[in-house]
Order: structure tokens, then sequence, then C-alpha cells
């Protein structure tokens, strides 16, 4: 290799090694940063988590949905797939997922009257009775990610009765509570009304000390 080579080489290591020192500034640092407090500046709570916070402590995410509540409050849709005591049960964020069974497995049918079964008897009252038909659909079926944070403005409903007896409310009380907290379509056609349990269980939390 003669010294004219030498030095191209040289050259050309060289030129990479500072290309390669501004990019990793420009897109590794600088970038990073610049995106970073755009977003802390126009959208901090989104950028944060869209967490949620109470007496002055953070309760949760309005993105990702939480259980364990007990039967005095509103229970969200079951975490993660059927047929393994998912009604009720603590989410589980490393085992996240729907049901990985066809619509017309038997197995799955099978899990579903059973789940309607047992949501039917925790919201059954002495004075109002649930039927398994009266059920809906997200009540005993989970979302596809498994974390759904909301819930459909009919299974609130199914909730009202076990929530007013167990707290000694009005269930006009309740109603309006679940009325108050239903989000409709964004833009008026995008998804479906919804109720954030989170944020329903929160504002019951705070009728129910207010007493």
């Amino acid at each position: 290799m003669n010294n004219n080579s030498v030095v191209n080489t040289g050259r050309l290591l060289g030129a990479a090694l500072r290309a390669l020192l501004v990019m990793t500034v420009l897109t590794g640092v600088l970038y990073p940063l610049a995106v970073t407090g755009v977003a802390q500046a126009l959208f901090r709570t989104e950028a944060n988590g869209s967490e949620v916070t109470a007496d002055g402590r953070v309760v949760g995410s309005a993105l990702i949905g939480q259980q364990g509540y007990g039967l005095d409050y509103f229970q969200p849709r079951p975490a993660g797939g059927l047929g393994e005591n998912t009604v009720n049960t603590r989410y589980r964020l490393t085992v996240s997922g729907a049901t990985n069974r066809s619509a017309d497995s038997p197995e799955l049918v099978r899990w579903i009257e059973e789940a309607k079964a047992e949501v039917a008897e925790e919201n059954s009252t002495a004075g109002h009775r649930v039927r398994p038909s009266d059920v809906p659909p997200d009540a005993v079926t989970s979302s596809g990610s498994g974390l759904d944070p909301d819930i459909s403005p009919a299974y609130a409903e199914l909730q009202v009765h076990r929530v007013a007896d167990r707290n000694d409310l009005s269930l006009a009380r309740v109603r309006r509570l679940v009325a108050d907290h239903v989000e409709h379509r964004t833009l008026g056609f995008i998804g479906e009304p919804r109720v954030n349990v989170l944020a329903l269980n929160l504002a019951l939390k705070e009728v129910i000390d207010g007493r």
C-alpha cells in the first residue's frame, strides 16, 4: 500500500468517524431532547402516561385497566383470556392478551356461559335479580390487550344495583354517577360509548367518603 492509499484511507475513516459523531449527537441526543421537550410542553399528561392522581398521589393510568377494586366498586373487563379465573382477577401485565380461541370453540362457549352465570350472581341483590342473558359481552370477554380501562355503559348499568346496595346509596345517585362518566364516540363517530372504570370508581369513593 503506497502513501497515497494510506492517506486516502485515513481521510475516509476520519470522515466516517466525524459523520458518526455528528449523527450520534443529532439523532441520539438533540432529537430525543427536542421531542421530549415538545411533548412535555404540549402534551404533558399524555407524555407521562396519562396518570390519574387522587389525594396527592398517582393511583393509576387512564389508559390501563386495573382490578382488585372489591365488590363495593364497579368491576372492569376480565383480564387476559377466559378460562383461567379471569372474572374479577388481578391484571397481570406480563400475560396480557385475549383468549386464543375461535368464536365457535366449545371451550370458549363454556367459559363464557360460566362467566355470565358468575357475573349475574355477583350483581344480583335481594330486590334485583340479574339473569345470565342480561350480561353484556364486555363483562365476560377481555379486550385484545386484556388491559382495557373502559367498560360499556350497559355493563356499568348492570352493576348499579350491587354498588348501590353494598354502599347504601340510592339507585338514582349511582346511576347519575355512571351517566356523568359516559364518554361518547370520539368526534361523534369513532369507537363506542364507554365508561372509564378508574375515573368512575374514584368519583364513587368521593361520594362514599363524603357521606
